[in-house]
């Protein structure tokens, strides 16, 4: 895990992030079988899908275009970074007041301040969505918070009912959360993007944008910067079209990449 530092559960990405499904399976890209019960790889990527977290040694979240991911404890910070910044739990009031966060999505927090952790039933009931019509406004809210990394699955209890249970990220993890405030945009960029093209060999700026919402200006300056420290080169690549950013390590191997 700490060697790609993040990583989907079950989705396979087109862009090269890596997925712990097909590391357990063993092949790239596999079928969803008929009977997932008795799948011997879905199991085990499921248990540690749910034991990882829970021990606290990787966060689990929806980061990347909104799939649920598993990410190394030594570079989470860098999300947060990108994510929230320098701000604190306490600033989920601001947010919503400057019209970023919803009502529901701030009801649910109010909830969370005032007593956490908490199971999902508990947690509706202390913000008033127990109702059953108000099960897709709940569930659209804790996506939203989890995306902005204010709250964080810490559990998936299946006795005596099976049942999530929240927290504050800022209360699960509060020092990658420290680390993260300590860190600056433009470093954060980096750590992530160093990280994911040595996993993923090759890439192209509009995945980098797309993956880790950066700006134009902030990929082309985190691809000079790494380009400067020899992480990786802007090249063509035979029978492909355009340019490419290649790790360094694929470029020196000279397994067929050619040279720019």
């Amino acid at each position: 895990m700490d060697d790609v530092g993040f990583c989907s559960t079950f989705y396979c990405f087109a862009d090269g992030v890596p997925c712990l499904w097909e590391a357990v399976a063993g092949r790239a890209a596999p079928r969803w079988p008929r009977h997932s019960h008795h799948d011997t790889a879905i199991g085990l990527t499921w248990q540690l899908k749910d034991d990882l977290p829970a021990a606290r040694h990787v966060y689990y979240g929806k980061l990347l275009r909104g799939r649920p991911c598993l990410v190394s404890l030594d570079i989470f910070p860098a999300f947060y970074a990108l994510i929230r910044g320098r701000q604190r739990a306490r600033d989920y009031r601001m947010e919503y007041e400057a019209g970023r966060l919803t009502l529901s999505a701030r009801r649910i927090m109010d909830a969370l301040v005032a007593e956490h952790p908490q199971y999902t039933r508990g947690l509706r009931a202390s913000c008033f969505m127990l109702d059953a019509r108000q099960t897709r406004e709940f569930e659209r809210a804790m996506a939203e918070l989890q995306q902005g990394l204010w709250i964080v699955k810490t559990e998936e209890r299946y006795e005596p009912s099976f049942s999530y249970r929240w927290d504050l990220l800022e209360a699960w993890l509060p020092n990658a959360v420290a680390a993260g405030r300590r860190l600056t945009r433009t470093a954060a960029a980096r750590c992530l993007v160093e990280r994911y093209v040595r996993a993923a060999v090759f890439t192209r700026p509009a995945v980098l944008r797309r993956l880790f919402g950066l700006s134009a200006d902030e990929v082309a300056m985190t691809m000079t910067a790494l380009a400067r420290r020899g992480v990786l080169v802007e090249m063509a690549v035979p029978g492909w079209p355009g340019r490419w950013l290649v790790h360094t390590s694929a470029v020196s191997s000279k397994k067929g990449v050619a040279t720019p």
